[in-house]
């Protein structure tokens, strides 16, 4: 009898499962590859909504579309096969406009809309996507695409609660493969994407996991925390977590396809390989309680914390990091002072920053690590330690003669200041830095001295070794206050 009891409750759970899902299917969708199917699948999700919710469900096949409308407590689920492929505009077809806003000068356009998108939502709760499908962003702009009709963002999340993203592909998805902007309680969990921009932007989100990702973005950033004024009011990027994730900047396609080539070496702004992982290009708001672990870096630039709008970026944790081939600084700290927010905005702060456990192999010889701030404002409490970085070298003595430029309110990259006349660490307009048991070496021979210290207070180096030349000082130093050297 309780075996019986129990088999009916299976079968009951089993019927009510089958109850909330809706097969796109039925509701007209072909999924040939030729027909528009957004309308078929806009009515399943529809017809969901009205009894609640439910699974939204995408059996194998390649489903062309154009905008997809999420609503609350739905789950588009792409099974094993299913391709929901970005269709391409045309004079008659396309996606939904870009809706009006009045905050689009304080960040870039795309960050300032959400429905030119070929999946979106605003103010719902209990998304989720996932299934081991694809989402092929072939027919999305990767510019800003204001023409009527375009869209360049695969997934945009405007104040949503409770999201949750998993085990999807991503491929090609435009200007954002994920732009979630106020978003609360988000949880990426084993997605792979390879796409011609950005990977995922983190805006104004707060309580987001991350974790088991792998994501290639050659041609921009792979991970990036920003704290915009999208949404027409400050807020802050908080207690985060990032974890166990590959980014990388090999061609576009050839991570999802396991070929890892390199054949394209340039990113739009010349700057080589992006797909890194970044806080702060949009800041208007801050940064606070986030972590970064266990992550693997592979030809692409180096992790960078910015603040550059007026935003507060602290407490932050990053450690156990491995990276081969950067193109750039394998460290990067920017306070800066470009203030693209709204007037009166304050100058913001960077302080109680820690860094532990990188391991770096080739790095660019250019531009050493960086931290600096601008006058009077100095990044403050910044402690790292267990650093091993061997760059390739190639520094002149010509190249230590040079001044960096302040460049206060510059776009933040490492090449702002160009070449930097120190072979290891560059730090101005830094206030209680720690560095414990942290090894530089180089490929080739190195004539820059290992530091570049201006405008430093209270800075403790215990075991700092560097191989430099015998001939070549250890530090060029301008107006520091403060300094124990304990190699």
């Amino acid at each position: 009898m309780k075996k019986q009891i129990l088999i009916l409750a299976l079968v009951l759970i089993s019927i009510s499962s089958l109850a909330n899902r809706y097969d796109v299917t039925d509701f007209g969708a072909l999924g040939d590859g030729k027909t528009i199917d957004s309308p078929a699948i806009n009515a399943a999700i529809e017809a969901a909504s009205e009894k609640g919710g439910g699974m939204i469900y995408f059996p194998a096949g390649t489903y062309l579309s154009y905008s997809i409308r999420l609503k609350s407590n739905i789950h588009l689920y792409l099974e094993s096969g299913a391709v929901l492929e970005a269709a391409q505009p045309t004079a008659t077809e396309g996606y939904d406009p870009a809706e009006p806003s009045a905050f689009t000068k304080y960040q870039d356009f795309g960050h300032s809309h959400f429905q030119n998108s070929l999946i979106w939502g605003e103010k719902l709760e209990n998304i989720q996507i996932s299934g081991f499908g694809l989402i092929y962003g072939r027919g999305l702009s990767r510019e800003e695409s204001r023409i009527p009709g375009a869209a360049n963002k695969a997934i945009a999340l405007s104040e949503c609660v409770n999201v949750t993203i998993s085990d999807i592909n991503m491929l090609k998805c435009g200007h954002f493969a994920l732009l979630a902007t106020g978003v609360e309680n988000m949880t990426l969990r084993n997605m792979r994407v390879d796409t011609n921009r950005d990977g995922f932007d983190i805006d104004c989100c707060r309580n987001v996991r991350i974790s088991d990702c792998s994501i290639n973005a050659p041609w921009d950033d792979a991970l990036v925390l920003k704290a915009s004024y999208a949404l027409g009011r400050f807020k802050d990027t908080e207690n985060v977590t990032i974890t166990n994730c590959f980014v990388s900047g090999f061609d576009q396609g050839t991570m999802l396809s396991g070929t890892y080539e390199r054949d394209e070496p340039q990113a739009p702004d010349h700057g080589f390989n992006t797909g890194r992982i970044k806080f702060g290009t949009e800041s208007s708001g801050g940064f606070k309680n986030i972590t970064i672990s266990n992550c693997v870096f592979e030809n692409c630039r180096g992790i960078a914390l910015e603040s550059v709008d007026g935003g507060f970026l602290e407490d932050i944790c990053i450690t156990n990091i491995s990276m081969r081939d950067i193109v750039n600084s394998p460290i990067f700290l920017r306070l800066g002072s470009r203030m693209r927010s709204p007037e009166g905005t304050p100058m913001g702060k960077m302080r109680r920053i820690t860094i532990s456990n990188i391991n770096c192999y080739d790095a660019d010889g250019r531009y050493s690590c960086i931290l600096s701030g601008v006058p009077g404002h100095p990044i403050e409490d910044v402690y790292i330690s267990g650093v091993r970085i061997l760059y390739k070298g190639g520094g002149t003595s010509e190249m230590a003669g040079l001044t960096p430029p302040e460049n206060i309110r510059g776009y933040p990259e490492p090449w702002m200041f160009g070449t930097i006349p120190a072979s290891g660490f560059f730090i101005r307009h830094v206030k209680n830095l720690h560095m414990r048991d942290v090894e530089l070496d180089y490929m080739t021979d190195e004539a820059r001295p290992t530091f570049y210290l201006d405008d430093v207070e209270n800075i403790r180096l215990d075991a700092v070794r560097s191989r430099i030349e015998p001939k070549v000082q250890r530090f060029i130093q301008k107006d520091v206050r403060g300094l124990i050297d304990n190699p």
